[in-house]
């Protein structure tokens, strides 16, 4: 088995060891006024892991416990957050004399940096308190290191060990405090504990499909979603770079080579390459080797199906290890964005974590990083969630929680990518639209699909349906049922939602509530024919085929680790591993947007600002019944935009009871009044049923605008159209 040597080349795009650049901002005033005192302490609320409630207490760690490479989140001036806001603007905005123009991580820190007094003052505190400081970065995160000891001491909370269920954990116990003079000039640490979002992917459900299985590859992909025009006028990605966060390397590079081998990219788009590489920061910011562990198949679907959508892109796996206190996605994102060379200007994360449960600290932090890749131009791709709308309940087979969205893909400034699933087979078409026989790279998919979103749940509208239930809630409803529970109890579904715990904190570990906000809605996402007036930034933006298996599709994938769950990818790859979930949308999408930029010859920052924009002309002020989704084959050529109608992404749900069994709320969970059964369905409303939430017209919670039609997205891209026309 081929292994990656943990050196990384230099080249003009990651940054072996960059050199420093000033921090602060000469125009910026002082926040801190007076000297740190211990008496005089402020409490960072809502930066407890929801967890910690349900787990087993193991007692204190060792005092002696090291934790690597804490991130303190530092606060800019008001007046210079207003300006980088405007400036984020402006650089989208093609009537300003700011389009377009990004900038380097130095220029960052010297327009919307912070006193050179206020960061001595912070980085004094902590040095004095025994921590080893790495380095401050443009992104205003202090990067230092210590004791469990010396945690304590600053920040008045002990880290304890924790049972969660089986699985060993730490972390602190109370919200941490920090001198109250820091208060105008500090966010908080990020974090004190070791639970790490997860991979947001579902591998192949283990159930029969209504009419056998139909695997997507990456031909079927280039048919369904309409790449083979742009392929064909030379927009393939060559020259673009595509970099996938993560916290683990791949089992075998030989993966990725017998993916494009197997399925026919290979030879026909001969100029794709892969490296995997471990970026380190120029201020301090060391990423370790992380070697290949439990998340592996994810690395793999991620650069495997990012390749498929721009099969002549360079693909780079950038991965870090975990720390206690860190998370590898984290520490790679930061180091190649503030790094001294250009960032690369395609990045896609498939991990998530619910809004309360990153705390106001881990939500600002992660806003913060994006503001400063979109400053430099770079596009950032995160899945929205593989749970529906109970984003506190991934993995779950009941929802508990209530409504959340990902953290990681909830800010204003990256792109949400959903999940859909093909409704071929709800609607009895398979023949119509899957050849009889594979083709040569085992293709069978014949045209656009149509699309519903991806829900696996007994709580699904159409399932229950199909499976001859009028409703899927109530005693007699689907989710009670014995099929039912036995197969379709699960929150697997598509996510969406609208941002609601970014800052402040619940009152329930886990549910948003309390003095939970949401991030403030996108001036780009406002007056979009669907989306709600809630004055909230939404989620998802756009989607892409993710489903697992309920109706017959999910997406192959070569996946060798036999300790992890892979098989051997032998041919034909009828036993390859199979599966879903957002992880496989955001890397496609990612690679759609590579075209969008090939042919436009420049980096994008924030795609949103034209997805949406596109989509106000599509849509109008009553949406186009000529893109509906449902249409498939008969879907108007000319749209951009697949709009989704038919579905739901709602699930299964159950009221939060403590370990005692004492209800403690039901949370979005509706129950009909009378003869309600055991299990409900989640809800905006726990009184009457409003599933959370259905596809319609326009902009929806489901599936945000919808899918893309690759080639008229590119061709319709600003600036862009001449270009992908006359190649």
């Amino acid at each position: 088995m081929h292994r990656r040597s943990s050196l990384l080349v230099c080249s003009s795009l990651l940054l072996c060891a960059g050199a420093a650049y000033p921090q602060v901002s000469r125009h910026a005033p002082a926040l801190v006024t007076r000297s740190a005192s211990e008496s005089d302490r402020i409490t960072l609320y809502g930066n407890v892991h929801p967890a910690v409630r349900q787990a087993r207490d193991l007692g204190p760690v060792s005092d002696s416990l090291p934790l690597q490479h804490i991130y303190l989140q530092l606060k800019r001036p008001a007046a210079a957050q207003a300006a980088l806001d405007q400036y984020l603007e402006d650089l989208h905005n093609p009537s300003s004399p700011s389009f377009h123009k990004w900038g380097t991580a130095a220029e960052f820190s010297e327009r919307f940096g912070m006193a050179q007094s206020d960061i001595a003052a912070v980085r004094e505190w902590l040095e004095s308190k025994g921590f080893t400081v790495h380095g401050v970065s443009a992104n205003l995160v202090i990067d230092f290191s210590g004791t469990a000891a010396q945690v304590r001491d600053a920040f008045h909370t002990t880290i304890h060990k924790l049972d969660v269920n089986g699985t060993p954990h730490i972390a602190n116990l109370t919200d941490p405090q920090i001198p109250a003079a820091f208060a105008d000039a500090v966010v908080g640490p990020v974090a004190l504990h070791n639970f790490k979002p997860k991979p947001q992917h579902r591998l192949r459900s283990q159930y029969t499909a209504p009419n056998g299985y139909l695997p997507v590859v990456p031909y079927d992909l280039h048919t369904i979603y309409n790449l083979n025009p742009l392929f064909q006028a030379g927009v393939t990605g060559r020259g673009q770079t595509i970099v996938l966060l993560e916290d683990t390397d791949l089992y075998s590079d030989g993966d990725w080579y017998a993916f494009r081998k197997t399925f026919g990219l290979a030879r026909r788009f001969p100029y794709g390459t892969f490296a995997t590489v471990h970026p380190n920061g120029g201020n301090g910011g060391a990423c370790a080797d992380p070697g290949f562990n439990g998340n592996d198949d994810e690395a793999a679907l991620d650069v495997e199906w990012a390749s498929a959508a721009a099969p002549n892109a360079a693909i780079v796996l950038a991965s870090c290890a975990d720390t206690d206190a860190n998370f590898g996605v984290y520490i790679a994102l930061q180091n190649l964005l503030t790094a001294s060379t250009q960032p690369p200007a395609i990045i896609s994360i498939s991990y998530g974590a619910p809004e309360s449960e990153l705390g106001s600290d881990g939500n600002a932090y992660v806003n913060a990083l994006y503001q400063l890749g979109v400053f430099e131009g770079v596009s950032i791709f995160v899945s929205s969630g593989d749970e529906g709308a109970a984003g506190s309940d991934a993995d779950q087979a009941i929802a508990t929680h209530g409504i959340n969205v990902n953290g990681l893909g909830s800010t204003p400034n990256n792109v949400s990518v959903g999940g859909t699933d093909f409704a071929d087979s709800y609607f009895g078409d398979n023949a119509q639209y899957w050849s009889a026989t594979n083709g040569p790279a085992y293709n069978s998919a014949k045209s656009y699909v149509p699309e519903i979103p991806w829900n696996d749940s007994c709580a699904s509208t159409l399932i229950a349906n199909i499976e001859g239930y009028p409703q899927s809630y109530g005693a007699n409803g689907f989710c009670n049922s014995t099929l039912g529970e036995e197969y379709f109890l699960t929150t697997g579904a598509g996510s969406g939602g609208p941002s609601a715990c970014a800052t402040g904190a619940p009152n329930i570990f886990g549910v948003v509530g309390g003095t939970c906000k949401g991030w403030a809605k996108p001036a780009w996402q406002r007056s979009l024919f669907g989306n709600p007036n809630d004055g909230v930034r939404d989620l998802p933006d756009v989607s892409l085929m993710a489903a697992n298996g309920v109706w017959g599709h999910y997406y192959l994938f070569c996946f060798s680790d036999p300790t992890n769950g892979g098989t051997p990818c032998n041919l034909p790859p009828v036993n390859w591993s199979g599966g879903g979930g957002t992880s496989f949308a955001a890397p496609i999408v990612a690679g759609i947007q590579s075209l969008a930029n090939e042919a436009a010859g420049a980096r994008q920052g924030n795609p949103n600002y034209v997805y949406y924009s596109l989509a106000h002309s599509e849509f109008g002020t009553t949406g186009k019944a000529s893109c509906n989704a449902s249409l498939g084959s008969a879907i108007d050529p000319s749209c951009i935009f697949h709009d989704v109608t038919l579905g739901d992404m709602d699930v299964n749900c159950q009221p939060l009871t403590t370990s005692t069994g004492a209800v403690v709320g039901r949370f979005s969970c509706f129950y009909p009044s009378t003869n309600p059964g055991t299990n409900g369905v989640l809800s905006v409303s726990d009184t009457s049923y409003e599933p959370a939430y259905p596809a319609k017209s326009g902009w929806d919670f489901a599936t945000g605008i919808g899918t893309v039609n690759a080639y008229n997205l590119v061709a319709n891209w600003p600036s862009a159209a001449s270009s992908a026309k006359q190649k």
